[in-house]
This record gives structure tokens, C-alpha cells and sequence, in this order.
């Protein structure tokens, strides 16, 4: 058992980190950093998180800001610090992230306890390695997740829709453009339903989502098309347009504890999207406390 392993026993929080076993022959196991508390009277939701960044940047830190949330709706947070481009093309970072989906489904009793159930969450490069490791774990038998938390989510790598074409000359929409040339630095693979999800004709068998944007969020439509369709093959989706929430994906990038001014309606409806799961069992008042400790900014796991 790995020392990460025996620490689950005793709680994690935000101070957690290490690298954990994952069978991944071309690059280091990934690091990880945890969030929240396994609750001491029942099972406890238990999310693989992945930060953003264009897949080129960002890291454990700069995903601190939805790691905090996610943990202050009520759950354990793993947050994965996932093989960058362009040094780690597609597909590292999702084969990463599915080797962290199986270590936490094998150690689920130790960090959330018997039942916990699994899901996976991302905001935007990070969404897309989240839905990518959704579409693994479907196709490749297992394990079985409660649901995905998808935030502002890359999902075409064409960049072509309505809200992405109002924000062509933005030095945002560049840094995507870049991000997806070198994360698919052969053009086959933007047809690869893993590496451009929205691309995918079987979405049928999924994970229900929880789908997160803003109105002034450029890749909101692209987020609304995958909706759609996965809508339109039986799986259950939950979307919203968070109020009062700008800047979006740049403003879910922050340290730990950072405050803002939609953290409420996230955390409402994360709470929510992981208590409807059949066997969810999270605590409404444990989790009205956390949200208060996030508004305060001093919620750290």
C-alpha cells in the first residue's frame, strides 16, 4: 500500500500531496493534491479533478480555486497534476487522468469510504480530460462513475462556434488555438473522440453531467452542443449559465481559498448534482458550513 494509501485512513487535506502508483510506462506517475474530508458517518463523494490551462500550463496550484469548491459542496478531491503539451501530447494527459480514475476506484473504501461514490470534474482544458477519462472508463469497462462536473469545458478543438468566432482576436481564444496545436500536433487526432469529445458520435452509456458556463464565456457553445447531444443519447444533463459569473474560464484559475462572487451558485449546484446521485450521502449541514468557509476564503480543503 502506497504511504498516500495510509494517509487516506486518517483524512486528506489541501497540505496532502504526492505522486501515486499508476501504470504509465512514458511519463512519472502524476502528482496529485487533496482536498476536503472523508465524513466519519457515511460514504463520501469522491471527485478526480483536473485543473486548466490550454493543455500546456497551469497546475496544482492554479487549480486550488475549483478544487476548493468541489471539496466545499461536500466531497474528497483528488486534483491531478496531468502531463502537459507539448512535451506530453495527446494522449498522456487522458491516460494520465484514467490512471488516476482506476488508483481511486481501487483506494475508494480508504479515502471516501464504503460506497463512495466516483466522479470526475475539469474546467476548461481540464474538462476535456475529464470527459475524455468518461469516455474511457465507458468504453473500457469500468470503473463506473457517479457523474462528471464538467466547468466551461474545451471540447472542439475547431473552435468554430458562434461564442468562440466573438472571441477570435482575443489573446484568450490564441492561447486555446496554440493549446490545441500542440496538444494535437497531428491533425488525425482532432477526429479522435478522447482528444475533441464534441467530435464523439457514441455518447450513449454515460455518467450524468453537471455542465457549467457563463454568458460571456467563449467556449459556452460548444458546452451547449455537447449537451445537447448527449442529451439527445439518454444521458442525464444538468446545465447552467452561472449568474453573475464573468471571465470565465480565466477567472476558475486561482489559488486555494480565493474568493468570488458566483462561489454560492457553484456550490449550490455541485451540492446538488452530488447529492441526487442515488447513493450519494453528503451532508447538507456539513456542506452549508464549508460554503460559508469558502465566502470567507478560509475553507484551504
Amino acid at each position: 500500500m502506497s504511504s498516500l494509501s495510509r494517509a487516506a485512513g486518517k483524512a486528506f487535506d489541501a497540505a496532502a500531496c504526492g505522486r501515486i502508483p499508476a501504470d504509465l510506462p512514458d511519463h512519472p506517475a502524476p502528482a496529485v493534491r487533496f482536498y476536503g474530508r472523508r465524513r466519519s458517518d457515511g460514504p463520501t463523494p469522491l471527485i478526480v479533478h483536473f485543473h486548466g490551462g490550454a493543455f500546456t500550463s497551469g497546475s496544482l496550484d492554479s487549480g486550488g480555486k475549483v478544487g476548493t469548491l468541489l471539496s466545499g459542496a461536500g466531497a474528497v478531491v483528488l486534483s491531478v497534476d496531468y502531463p502537459l503539451a507539448p512535451a506530453h501530447p495527446f494522449p498522456a494527459a487522458a491516460e494520465a487522468g484514467y490512471a488516476v480514475l482506476q488508483w481511486a476506484y481501487r483506494n475508494r473504501r480508504l479515502l471516501g469510504g464504503r460506497g463512495s461514490p466516483l466522479f470526475v470534474a475539469g474546467e476548461e482544458a481540464g474538462g476535456n480530460i475529464a470527459a475524455a477519462v468518461a469516455l474511457m472508463a465507458r468504453d473500457r469497462g469500468g470503473p463506473e462513475l457517479a457523474g462528471q462536473i464538467l466547468l466551461s469545458p474545451m471540447l472542439d478543438a475547431c473552435m468554430g462556434t458562434a461564442s468562440m468566432r466573438d472571441a477570435h482576436a482575443s489573446e484568450q481564444a490564441a492561447r486555446w488555438a496554440d493549446g490545441w496545436k500542440q496538444y494535437l500536433p497531428c491533425y488525425c487526432d482532432a477526429a479522435h473522440p478522447y482528444a475533441a469529445p464534441l467530435v464523439n458520435t457514441r455518447l450513449g452509456g454515460l455518467a450524468p453531467i453537471l455542465l457549467l458556463t457563463a454568458r460571456d464565456d467563449p467556449l459556452r457553445d460548444e458546452a451547449a452542443s455537447y449537451a445537447r447531444r448527449v442529451r439527445q443519447a439518454g444521458v442525464r444533463v444538468t446545465q447552467a449559465i452561472v449568474a453573475g459569473a464573468s471571465d470565465w474560464p480565466d477567472a476558475l484559475a486561482g489559488a486555494a481559498g480565493t474568493p468570488a462572487a458566483w462561489d454560492d451558485e457553484v456550490l449550490a449546484q455541485v451540492f446538488t448534482f452530488l447529492i441526487t446521485h442515488p447513493t450519494a450521502g453528503v451532508s447538507a449541514t456539513r456542506s452549508s458550513a464549508a460554503a460559508t468557509m469558502v465566502r470567507s476564503g478560509t475553507l484551504d480543503g
